[in-house]
């Protein structure tokens, strides 16, 4: 089969690899789409390597069908479907273990399934798993028209939340508004912090916050969460460090949570993806909550795909196709 290989000079080319051989518990997926995330930039400059026992080469949600499964698994050759991986996805082919396989959702192509299990599992896993949002509360989102960031709002208004989001530039807000977002920030034109202060003076103080921004602000912005507030950071694109008033964390009650996905254990990935299957699912197939793909290109074109997303121009998801017919 072919896959990415990441060269020490970080460039990148399809070349033939042995196919893959499934150890106990695993599936054969032929793979026919494999969506992009940030993780995979990090990758390739040799920050962020997969793993144990996952593949060197990127990739980390992908949807195909299903090749061979083991005997009672619940999955048959021919079977739709969509995976979370630790690494790999930049392939023809990829061995899974079956607990992280989920079905296509009916109605919905291979490009679009592939751009589901990474972030719809990231935004769940945060919003619900590490701050227990509740319906009535006033989500933030930092980066909203990231693909986290389209799918964390979407779950967000789905639990029964007020959302709020940050995002640089009109194309950005207008699909914000797109999305049904209560209140969009164009950080080119309005500072964060005083946004945040007039939902907190409007009655509505921010009680849950998912941002993979970090840096300065979040010290600031921090201490304007309602009392109980929960912050959560899944990454630093804005820097690893601010300066905080613990003060504040301390009279306001306040939790700064950290969070990754990819080190979490095969079970507790494996039960994210069963409650995703649960109550999302049927939101899909309803058109309730849909993927947001900024755009599909070819696994020839992944050059492209990763500078769309370095340049940070991406309107949610970017996709690579790994075979005719995905999109």
């Amino acid at each position: 089969m072919k896959v990415i290989k990441i060269h020490p000079d970080e460039s990148l080319e399809w070349i033939e690899v042995a196919d893959p051989v499934c150890a106990e518990g695993e599936a054969l997926i032929e793979i026919h789409a494999s969506a992009v995330n940030r993780a995979d930039l990090l990758q390739r400059a040799g920050k962020y390597p997969p793993p144990p026992g996952w593949p060197e080469w990127p990739g980390l949600e992908v949807a195909g069908i299903v090749l061979e499964a083991p005997a009672n698994s619940g999955w048959k050759k021919g079977d739709r479907v969509c995976a979370l991986l630790g690494g790999g996805g930049y392939a023809e082919k990829v061995a899974v273990p079956t607990e992280l396989l989920m079905p296509v959702p009916d109605g919905l192509s291979f490009a679009e399934a592939a751009s589901l299990p990474e972030v719809f599992a990231t935004a769940w896993l945060n919003l619900v798993g590490e701050a227990n949002t509740q319906a009535g509360e006033t989500v933030f989102v930092h980066a909203g028209a990231s693909g986290v960031g389209t799918a964390a709002l979407q779950i967000a208004r789905h639990l029964g939340a007020r959302t709020v989001t940050s995002v640089g530039g009109a194309a950005k807000a207008e699909l914000m508004h797109d999305l049904k977002v209560d209140r969009v920030i164009n950080h080119h034109q309005e500072d964060v912090g005083a946004v945040l202060d007039e939902c907190a003076e409007a009655g509505h103080p921010v009680n849950v916050a998912l941002d993979c921004v970090g840096g300065a602000g979040l010290g600031d912005h921090i201490a304007k969460l309602a009392i109980g507030g929960r912050w959560v950071l899944i990454a630093t694109l804005g820097g690893p460090t601010t300066e905080l008033n613990l003060r504040s964390v301390l009279t306001r009650k306040l939790r700064l949570i950290g969070s990754t996905l990819r080190s979490r254990t095969l079970e507790e990935k494996a039960q994210i993806l069963s409650d995703l299957v649960k109550n999302l699912w049927p939101e899909f197939e309803s058109g309730e909550i849909r993927p947001v793909i900024h755009q599909v290109v070819s696994i020839q074109e992944v050059e492209e795909a990763h500078r769309i997303l370095q340049s940070r121009e991406n309107l949610g998801k970017v996709v690579l196709t790994i075979r005719d017919g995905a999109a």
